[in-house]
């Protein structure tokens, strides 16, 4: 099946278009859109022919004239249309290493992301347009085991897909996880072997055997072991071999993304695979980015040059009802993942070992004693010990001085840090609790703390933060949520307040049953609404039974649940309906994104920081930190040390524990 967005036009005249071409170039001035309309609407096997039939027409070359008449960024697309796929590619790799310093990015982006034919191609291509060795050029350009890597992907050689065997897969898995995680230093001649010469086939099953036999995906291990240029093109390899053209709708969202925009990646990306995937590409952007390339593109360029990448785009994926075959299958998978990953849950807080309650209470008086408090070593006892030391202190604290550890820590600490250091010293559902109560409290209610806590705890969990709430403040939490809040998002947080969600395996018949009243969107039938439909499944199967759940859900409606949340419901509800999705999918990734959100733009949202750093540091702190470095580049620790100060920073960097 055709996926590209450019097609043969239909009654194809070269002298004809020739013609045109020559007389929008004619006289004073020349008549873009003319131009433009003309070469966008036609393949690249098309255009081709033109120049000849130009030069047959005028003894002129095309190309030539076109750079003559156009200028910048419109010249640029323009004049890359013309020229056949793999001289397209000649020319960007010469660009790459011509001059002072290599553009990188663009060699990685073009080695990593082509078959063997295009990679064979491009080859005959250079020595045909350049008369020189395309694999000499990027040796005398590059170096160390980044070289190595561009020279194995050069060689075109990748066993083909029909090349998979199952003794195999486990052996390469095996072997990545023992040059890389495993020794001491790092084997990169094994992840060059292996992620150089087997097949796509196959290689994705080597990453789903990786992530069962080490608990965390292989690019995660990649950014762990390799670094520089090595490591960028690695992820490159990895993120092409799982999904090309969710790499390429990934390469675009990141070149438009943000302030400025990256036009020689836009341009090289819209016009290589306008004939190949941008259907496909589109389609994943779509569902990744929440909205359409084709509207990106709108809003992030103008005049001309915007009129061409839109006709390349081919068409607009905002409109409604749209078929996300490819978006579909990669959801798909996610879940598939979600329900086999063997994830071993870990905090960054452990008990400390020869612990000494009686000695940690003097360490804290000594510290508040007297004139001036030493933060320092109250940081110090309160971040390094788990929450059950933490509570023998309080005990010991009191034996020894007849005084209230909390009611100290309160004078003498202020601001910021003393949110943290006294939420720390409560129990986690004391916490809760704790934080649940401001959250309904005075005048507004604060419904994202509400939902992040209820949505977000087991049924453990949610019994001792009932208990510790009627204890502190004699009141029912049922009722308190209900009394504080109404309608659909009143019920949903009533029902995830009793605690009793199922905790047994998927049953795959009920599972489809349930996901057939989620998907059922036609039932006009009011008694029984979308929402409530919803409630009575989210909010009382168990986990693995929700995964099964959505997994069916995408093959009757080729959507995420998460998309139709989105497209039905609004507000709170909305969000609530979200967290239990995103919970039940990964939730160190969803605490992840809370965390990131908290601190990015200008301001910090301390509050959340706060009550994630504390309510996570003993049971998925570490796992939080691996998904922050996946989702957003950049570690959790470098964040906090950028966005927060003085003593409050100390703290927290504390808890957080390393740097990824």
């Amino acid at each position: 099946v055709y996926r590209g967005s450019v097609k043969d036009f239909p009654g194809f005249d070269a002298s004809q278009d020739a013609e045109a071409l020559y007389n929008a170039m004619k006289g004073f001035g020349s008549d873009k859109e003319a131009i433009l309309d003309l070469i966008t609407s036609r393949s690249n096997k098309q255009r081709v022919e033109i120049c000849q039939a130009y030069k047959s027409l005028y003894g002129k070359d095309l190309i030539a004239d076109l750079k003559y008449e156009l200028t910048g960024k419109f010249e640029r697309l323009i004049v890359s249309l013309m020229r056949p796929p793999a001289y397209s590619d000649a020319k960007e790799i010469k660009d790459a290493i011509a001059g002072i310093g290599t553009d990188e990015k663009c060699l990685i982006e073009i080695l990593a992301s082509r078959t063997n034919q295009e990679i064979h191609n491009l080859a005959a291509a250079y020595k045909d347009a350049y008369e020189r060795d395309l694999e000499t050029d990027i040796v005398g350009d590059t170096s160390g085991h980044f070289k190595k890597m561009l020279v194995v992907l050069l060689q075109g050689t990748r066993e083909d897909d029909d090349v998979v065997s199952e003794d195999l897969v486990e052996q390469d898995a095996k072997d990545l996880l023992e040059a890389g995680e495993l020794k001491w230093g790092t084997d990169e001649a094994q992840f060059i072997y292996i992620l150089g010469r087997r097949s796509k086939q196959h290689l994705r099953l080597v990453f789903d055997e990786y992530l069962k036999i080490s608990g965390k995906p292989i690019e995660r291990s990649i950014r762990g072991e390799l670094s520089g240029d090595f490591e960028k093109l690695m992820l490159a390899v990895v993120k092409c071999i799982r999904s090309t053209a969710e790499y390429f709708a990934e390469r675009l969202y990141k070149a438009m993304k943000g302030l400025g925009t990256r036009d020689n990646t836009l341009i090289r990306i819209m016009v290589s695979r306008s004939e190949i995937d941008m259907l496909d590409i589109r389609e994943v952007f779509r569902t990744k980015y929440e909205k359409s390339l084709y509207n990106m593109i709108k809003e992030d360029t103008s005049g001309e040059y915007k009129k061409a990448l839109l006709k390349l785009c081919g068409g607009d994926d905002d409109a409604a009802g749209e078929f996300f075959p490819e978006a579909a299958q990669v959801a798909y998978r996610m879940w598939e993942l979600s329900a086999v990953a063997k994830v071993e849950l870990r905090g960054t807080v452990q008990p400390v070992g020869g612990f000494n309650d009686d000695g940690d209470a003097q360490v804290l008086r000594k510290a508040m004693k007297g004139l001036g408090t030493d933060e320092g070593a109250i940081i110090e006892v309160v971040t390094q010990r788990s929450n059950a030391q933490r509570q023998q202190i309080l005990k010991a604290y009191k034996a020894h001085y007849g005084r209230d550890l909390m009611a100290d820590l309160k004078s003498e600490l202020s601001g910021s840090l003393a949110k943290l250091i006294l939420g720390l010293m409560l129990t986690p559902a004391q916490y809760d609790a704790k934080q649940l109560r401001k959250a309904v409290e005075g005048a507004g209610t604060d419904e994202s703390v509400l939902i992040e806590i209820m949505a977000t705890r087991n049924n453990r969990e949610i019994a001792a933060i009932n208990e510790a709430y009627q204890e502190a403040y004699h009141k029912r939490l049922e009722d308190d949520l209900s009394s504080d809040t109404s309608g659909h998002l009143k019920r949903i947080l009533v029902s995830l307040a009793l605690g009793n969600r199922d905790e047994g395996p998927e049953n795959l018949t009920q599972a489809h049953e349930d996901a057939k009243k989620l998907a059922d969107v036609s039932s006009n039938d009011s008694s029984d609404s979308l929402e409530t439909r919803f409630l009575s499944i989210l909010c009382t199967r168990s986990y693995p039974h929700l995964r099964r759940v959505f997994q069916e859900f995408i093959k009757m409606t080729n959507h995420d649940v998460e998309h139709a949340i989105r497209k039905r419901m609004s507000g709170d509800v909305r969000d609530a309906f979200l967290a239990i999705v995103r919970s039940v999918k990964n939730k160190p990734a969803f605490f992840a994104d809370k965390l990131y959100k908290s601190m990015k733009g200008a301001g910090t949202d301390e509050r959340t920081l706060t009550r994630i750093m504390i309510s996570r540091s003993e049971i998925d702190l570490l796992n939080i930190r691996g998904e922050f470095v996946d989702l957003f580049d950049k570690s959790l620790h470098h964040m906090i040390e950028k966005d927060t100060s003085g003593d409050y920073r100390k703290a927290l960097l504390a808890l957080c524990g390393g740097e990824d």
